[in-house]
């Protein structure tokens, strides 16, 4: 009997206990808009917004501290799903219409420094030291900073190829031609 009125007792000082730790210790709520701007990101983690990462620069999308054009990668597409999520206005008219790049490695050109594998944010690059490196397509996000680092300029950014996995088909333009010339009738029949 003493063990089982030792438990009940130690089970209800653990639950009070709990219980207040809930209530004093809680964490405040987040905006739920943070989790929908980060899922529309693309979630390469490159840092060409200027934050570390998806995750902070949604988070500063979401309280105004960041204009909704902060995202290269995402091109225009983005800033308008953007701009119509958190109700702003987006100037797209300046925007230039970015296709995706990859970062390529001349061979003959490549010294081995490993420079470049150090500030690739994806892990993208790869080789050893006074070894040729080479970029991994399926990690690369195009965000260049392996360029601007490279001393030889081996490393030039490149539109990715079309394959049957990347190819899409370009959107037709907002605005289509209207052909003025008037239909002919003569000799149709229904």
């Amino acid at each position: 009997m003493v063990a089982v009125l030792s438990l009940t007792g130690l089970g209800l000082l653990l639950g009070l206990g709990l219980g207040v730790a809930a209530k004093f210790l809680r964490v405040e709520q987040e905006d739920g808009r943070i989790a929908e701007v980060e899922a529309l990101l693309p979630g390469s983690q490159c840092g060409q917004c200027g934050f570390p990462g998806c995750a902070p620069a949604a988070a500063a999308l979401v309280a105004g501290a960041a204009p909704v054009t902060l995202c290269p990668p995402g091109g225009r597409d983005l800033v308008e799903k953007l701009a119509a999520l958190l109700g702003v206005e987006a100037d797209t008219a300046g925007m230039a219409e970015t296709v995706p790049m990859l970062a390529i490695i001349e061979e003959t050109q490549c010294i081995g420094c490993t420079k470049c594998f150090k500030v690739c944010p994806t892990d993208a690059v790869i080789g050893a030291t006074r070894q040729v490196h080479n970029v991994l397509r399926e990690a690369c996000t195009g965000c260049g900073k392996c360029v601007d680092v490279c001393p030889t300029l081996a490393i030039s950014l490149e539109p990715v190829p079309a394959t049957l996995q990347s190819w899409t088909w370009h959107k037709p333009p907002r605005e289509l031609p209207v052909l003025n010339a008037p239909l002919s009738t003569a000799g149709a029949s229904c």
